[in-house]
Formats: structure tokens, C-alpha cells, sequence
């Protein structure tokens, strides 16, 4: 017989919000489910880019830090709803070029297993803002 998981709770999501915050990769996927998908705020289809299983995930969440190295996402407020689960932010960062980018944003998140099984983005679009 298989244990019940423990149900993700606001203080899960803000602990995984932190890691990001911390840039710290093995925490984030330590939160994910093994099953896990991503959808991206951005791509060519009407669910942006989407990346499935651990290995495509963990590369995702790490392209923000190369494309955004200082990235922070910001006065993070949690909502959890038995399987469903929301984070709302404020994402800052600055591109190697030295544009700026800050936009208000949202997680929607499903969860399995006491895991983080989808984590859809959505961010206001903006343009960059010039370099400090």
C-alpha cells in the first residue's frame, strides 16, 4: 500500500518560490513532480512553450537564470485549493545586455502526489525597459 502524499500547502509554494528567488535549481526540482510539465509565458503555441519530464524542466527553469541572472520574482502571494494552486509576483531582471525587465506575473499550478505536476506561467508583456 502506496502512503499518502502530504498535500501541497501555501507554505510549499513559498518555499519553491524562495529557491527560485535563490536561483537554486535541485531545490526547485525537488518540488516537482517526476511526471512534471511547464508550460512557458511565450512560444508558438496557445500554451506557450511546453517541457516535459524532470531533465527538460530543470533546463527550462535554468534558462531563466542565464537569460536573466539577478531574476527575482517578488512579493509572491500563495493560493492553494486542494489540487489546484496559484502564486502570484513580480518578476525583475536584467538581460546580459543590461535591458530591464519587470512584469507583474502567475503561476497556475496542479498538483499530484504532493508535487508540483504543471506549472503554467502567464506575465503581463512589456517591453524592456532601457539599461540602468
Amino acid at each position: 500500500m502506496n502512503p499518502v502524499a502530504t498535500p501541497v500547502t501555501t507554505a510549499v509554494l513559498e518555499a519553491f518560490s524562495d529557491a527560485w528567488n535563490r536561483h537554486d535549481l535541485p531545490a526547485l526540482m525537488s518540488f516537482m513532480h517526476a511526471d512534471c510539465v511547464f508550460d512557458t509565458a511565450a512560444g508558438p503555441e496557445t500554451f506557450g512553450t511546453r517541457h516535459t519530464g524532470h531533465e527538460a524542466v530543470a533546463k527550462a527553469f535554468a534558462a531563466a537564470w542565464t537569460n536573466f541572472p539577478d531574476a527575482q520574482w517578488r512579493d509572491g502571494k500563495h493560493l492553494v485549493m486542494g489540487e489546484r494552486g496559484m502564486s502570484e509576483w513580480t518578476f525583475t531582471g536584467t538581460a546580459p545586455d543590461g535591458t530591464r525587465s519587470e512584469s507583474d506575473g502567475v503561476d497556475l499550478f496542479t498538483f499530484k502526489d504532493g508535487k508540483i505536476l504543471v506549472k503554467n506561467v502567464f506575465r503581463k508583456a512589456r517591453p524592456m525597459l532601457p539599461a540602468a
